[in-house]
């Protein structure tokens, strides 16, 4: 999981992409993303981030000096593998690591965080309520979510034979925030990225546990 995947659980494919996955544009998105949610949330650096469907940890990574303990989470033994060469060499510091998919696994028992961030990850996700859920037990009260995600496109984004949300509308994804108990939904830009020449709109979920 984590920016641009083909498909939520392609597992072997994100594998072999992980060494090469920091290319320079991800690295910047990642750098607007750690700025937006600062700008959204107020951060002590204390709070205990979950970064889900983090692959190499990039958000995390610019977001590192703004925050308190990291939790990486992705289902991708690759990508893992990338974010732990991060923690060995200090540019993830003390950073835990999960195999983790909420859309098919439970909530782990006794883990609670302030901030939990998703970039690009949702709209490959089936059970999306439900992780939206499982993400609302997470937190502790008072706590957020960030969630950064395509706005609504035509299929062409990931083209055709991949079975994704075709991004967002995002009053209905406001809707799906509130039915899973988060309060004080906002959504705003969050810039775009590039796709053969097309530039795709992003947005910036952020709700309140």
């Amino acid at each position: 999981m984590e920016h641009d995947h083909e498909s939520h659980d392609a597992g072997p494919g994100f594998d072999e992409r992980a060494a090469t996955w920091d290319d320079e544009a991800k690295v910047a998105r990642a750098a607007l993303i750690a700025r937006r949610i600062a700008e959204e949330v107020t951060l002590t650096g204390t709070e205990r981030l979950l970064e889900y469907g983090a692959g190499t940890g990039l958000v995390a990574e610019a977001l590192r000096d703004s925050v308190g303990p990291i939790t990486l989470a992705d289902s991708s033994e690759g990508m893992r593998a990338v974010a732990q060469g991060k923690i060995d060499d200090g540019r993830l510091p003390g950073a835990r690591i999960w195999s983790l998919d909420l859309s098919s696994e439970p909530v782990p028992v006794g883990e609670s965080f302030d901030l939990i961030v998703t970039s690009m990850v949702l709209h490959h996700v089936d059970r999306l309520d439900d992780t939206l859920q499982a993400f609302h037990e997470l937190l502790v009260p008072g706590g957020h979510v960030c969630a950064i995600d395509l706005d609504a496109e035509d299929g062409s984004f990931h083209g055709e034979g991949v079975h994704v949300h075709h991004g967002f509308d995002r009053d209905a994804f406001a809707a799906r925030l509130r039915a899973a108990g988060f309060t004080e939904v906002s959504i705003s830009d969050c810039g775009t990225v590039d796709r053969e020449g097309a530039a795709f709109g992003l947005f910036l979920a952020v709700a309140t546990r």
